[in-house]
Order: structure tokens, then C-alpha cells, then sequence
């Protein structure tokens, strides 16, 4: 008898992530064998296993080398990421990967500290090889939900160069993506937003999320049916926070008027949206080169010529580039410079973030730190 279906959905789709990680660090050393090559199918961007299906059929694991990547868990103590944490301990036992988990201690509630001491506990009870808990301070800048994210991949960052991890697994939940989609749509900053989060993402894709197409009772039940203890975050109910308010108002409303399958239809809404823009960030990428002139400054006829959405992403990538944080870079900050190019009526130089300006000089748009 095999194992139960939620067991078996978590453990697939962390098997599918462990292959690619593999592939890729051996493609990049040039160690890929034909074979290797020859049995990955084109659809699983760069995974050479096939699959049988969620009950859990077995793949290909692939033979062992002196290079063995180190993959490493990022753990709360939740269900989410203790359900993530038991695959990668179990998935890793069968292919040639080492597996460690790091959980980030935020500070931001009495007792964290023994919370995050319970959690390696339990990690190290699952032979995962290293774990660490890192203590993080956590600033003010963007509110409290930016400052704890940044706070905590900083830390994961420093963790996977200190250990020399191929990649980091977050436990991020199709839940999860319809969330991050609706906070865009929120803000209205773009395709981008609406984009959410990648499977792979971060510094040359440190970051990988098996959980996107699964939801989040599947996370919980496994957990419950292998009697793996769970903490539940109070700052995950608080209606202090955006994302708590969305989770336990804001879906059970759009979900009492439209119906269920709201969650899925968000999820898919994300792929979407991130195909189309990655396809016209390259196009902008492209289209960079066209409207620079010999000495390298931007040509405002030039710019002008482009489609709206083309543009606006040559003029956020040069933004970025004289310095303004992306981060802090707005839907309303490019509207003020895109009006430079197609609105031009002898205005000021635009401050924008990280004390860049922008301003329009002789025909060409000048983007320089003040």
C-alpha cells in the first residue's frame, strides 16, 4: 500500500524540484552525460525523470557523484514548510543530494527563540544535515510584512553562500499565489505583479517553490496523517496584517460571490500573466539597444516609437540601473517619466527613489543619482 495521496502529491513535486536542481548543477559543470540528456523530456525544463502520476510511482534517481549538491529546507514550523521539510528528508535519502534546513528567527513575538530551537529539534530528528536557526532584526522601511520578508531572505542568502547550497525550497502554496496576485492587483503596479511568484527565482534561482500547484489543505494533511507537529503562526490570523485580512476576508468573500475555484483560477491567472511578461521583457531588452545613442543616453523619438509597455519596462530597467532601488520603483513613479517621452511640456526633473532623477535634455532623457 502506498502512501497517502497527500503524502505522495508533496513528495512528487519535491522529487520533480531535487532532478532539476541535480540537472542543472551538472549541466553547469559540464558534467551531463548523453544519456542524461537524451532521456530528459522537453516539458520538464530540464528534468530527466518520467512521471507516473501522484500516487507516487517511482523515478529514475540518478547515480551518484563526488559533487553532491547541499539543498536546503527554509522552515517556520508550519505546516506548509514541515510538510516541505519531510519530503525533501525523504526524497533526498533516494537521489544524490544532501538536505539541511535553515529557520529564521524574526524576533517579533515572545518565545521566538525556543519556538525556533523546537524547529531545528525536529529537523535535526528528520536527518537533515546542516541545521541552523538564524536570529534577524527586523527594520521598519516598506511596513512590517516588507521589513520581515526582506529581513528573512537576507538571512537565507547569507545561510546558502555560508553552506554553499545549491537551492533553497520555500513552501509557498498555491494559496499563497492567489494571495500575492490579489495584493498586485491591489496595487496596481502591472502584468509583473499579477505575475506572483516564481517556481524558481532569486540569485541564478536559488529560490525554488515546489508547492505552487499544490494547495494548502494538501500541505496540512500530510503533516497530520505522518503526525508531524505543526506551529501555527498567530501573525498568520492578526487583521493587523494585509495578507491575513486577504486570506480569512478577502477570498472566502470573492469565493462566496464567484463561486469556488477562485484560488485555482488566481494561480493560473499568475502563470499567465508571467509568460507575457517575460516574453515582453526580453522585447524591451531588445528593444534598449535600438534607442540608445552613440554615447549611450536614451533617444526620447526613439522611445517614443515603442509600444506602451515596451517602453515603460526600458525606462524602469535604466531606472534601476543609475541606482533607484526596484523595489521601490512604482506604477506611479514610471507614469512621471514615461510623461517625459509622450507628454513633454518643459517639465522639472522627476526625484525618484534612491535620489535618482530623471529629466529631458536636448532630445534625450537623462537618468542620473542626484
Amino acid at each position: 500500500m502506498g502512501p497517502h495521496p497527500a503524502v505522495a502529491a508533496i513528495r512528487l513535486a519535491v522529487r520533480r524540484v531535487l532532478h532539476d536542481v541535480i540537472t542543472e548543477g551538472r549541466r553547469n559543470a559540464g558534467h551531463e552525460r548523453p544519456a542524461e540528456a537524451a532521456r530528459r523530456p522537453a516539458h520538464a525544463a530540464g528534468s530527466p525523470y518520467a512521471e507516473t502520476g501522484a500516487s507516487g510511482g517511482s523515478l529514475t534517481a540518478l547515480p551518484e557523484r563526488p559533487d553532491t549538491p547541499l539543498v536546503l529546507v527554509a522552515c517556520s514550523g508550519g505546516a506548509d514548510s514541515m510538510a516541505l521539510a519531510s519530503a525533501l528528508a525523504f526524497e533526498a535519502r533516494k537521489l544524490d543530494v544532501r538536505a539541511g534546513g535553515i529557520t529564521v528567527d524574526h524576533n517579533l513575538q515572545p518565545g521566538s527563540g525556543l519556538r525556533a530551537a523546537e524547529v531545528v529539534t525536529r529537523l535535526t530528528a528528520m536527518d537533515l544535515d546542516p541545521v541552523e536557526a538564524v536570529a534577524v532584526h527586523v527594520g521598519r522601511e516598506g511596513g512590517p510584512e516588507a521589513a520581515a520578508r526582506d529581513a528573512r531572505y537576507a538571512a537565507l542568502d547569507a545561510a546558502a553562500e555560508r553552506h554553499g547550497a545549491a537551492a533553497v525550497l520555500l513552501g509557498h502554496t498555491r494559496d499563497d499565489q492567489a494571495e500575492t496576485v490579489l495584493l498586485g492587483l491591489a496595487r496596481g503596479s502591472g502584468i509583473r505583479s499579477l505575475s506572483g511568484m516564481a517556481a524558481a527565482s532569486g540569485p541564478a534561482g536559488r529560490y525554488r517553490r515546489p508547492f505552487l500547484q499544490l494547495d494548502r489543505q494538501t500541505a496540512r494533511k500530510a503533516c497530520l496523517v505522518q503526525s508531524i507537529p505543526v506551529w501555527d503562526d498567530p501573525h498568520n490570523i492578526d487583521p493587523a496584517y494585509t495578507r491575513s485580512r486577504l486570506r480569512h476576508e478577502g477570498l472566502p468573500a470573492l469565493e462566496k460571490a464567484l463561486g469556488k475555484g477562485v484560488v485555482e483560477a488566481l494561480a493560473r491567472t499568475a502563470q499567465l500573466s508571467r509568460d507575457d511578461a517575460d516574453a515582453l521583457d526580453t522585447w524591451a531588452a531588445e528593444a534598449e539597444l535600438s534607442v540608445r545613442d552613440e554615447t549611450g543616453r536614451l533617444e526620447c523619438a526613439g522611445l517614443h516609437a515603442l509600444p506602451p509597455a515596451v517602453r515603460r519596462r526600458v525606462l524602469r530597467r535604466a531606472l534601476i540601473e543609475a541606482g533607484a532601488p526596484a523595489g521601490s520603483l512604482f506604477a506611479r513613479h514610471l507614469e512621471e517619466v514615461d510623461r517625459l517621452i509622450t507628454g513633454w511640456r518643459g517639465q522639472r526633473a522627476i526625484n525618484l527613489p534612491g535620489r535618482v532623477e530623471a529629466l529631458r535634455q536636448g532630445g534625450r532623457l537623462v537618468i542620473r543619482q542626484s
